[in-house]
């Protein structure tokens, strides 16, 4: 799967990408009861424009994908096309997120990407291991805070 080559009328391609997206504030939404439901979304949206995702992952403040992209189709409007889209659908089939992210604006603006080429397969296995990645992050920054307004030895 890593050199297959796709075909249009005149064209053979092979454009994958590494996209990075995060939802507005990077609010924690992912996680919650609304992961899944934003996978669906997401795979529904790419289905639909011939965009094929070879690999994703949900994490609590953003979203990794290594997708294909037909070259008739520019990384900038998929991506217009992507947030936009499964914004609408996110707040349709949540109407209670419509409250927490006001004017319909789930994702933050920007996005980052990079072109995949002979390195997919680190970017897949980036992707794979973020979450433990990020939980041993999470771990090593820990710290037990103390008021500081407390006196350690108050009568």
């Amino acid at each position: 799967m890593a050199n297959k080559e796709n075909s249009l009328a005149h064209t053979k391609w092979l454009c994958k990408y590494h996209i990075v997206f995060t939802p507005k504030y990077r609010r924690k939404v992912i996680y919650n009861q609304y992961r899944e439901s934003i996978g669906e979304i997401l795979r529904e949206l790419c289905r639909y424009k011939g965009v094929e995702i070879l690999e994703g992952h949900l994490m609590p403040g953003h979203v990794h994908m290594l997708v294909s992209i037909p070259p008739k189709i520019a990384v900038s409007n998929f991506m217009g096309y992507l947030k936009g889209k499964s914004a609408l659908m996110i707040f349709d089939k949540h109407a209670n997120l419509k409250y927490k992210f006001g004017n319909r604006h789930f994702w933050a603006e920007g996005y980052y990407v990079t072109t995949v080429g002979l390195n997919e397969a680190a970017i897949r296995k980036y992707i794979q291991d973020q979450e433990k990645d990020d939980i041993a992050l999470d771990k090593l920054s820990v710290k037990e805070y103390e008021d500081p307004f407390k006196r350690k030895n108050a009568p």
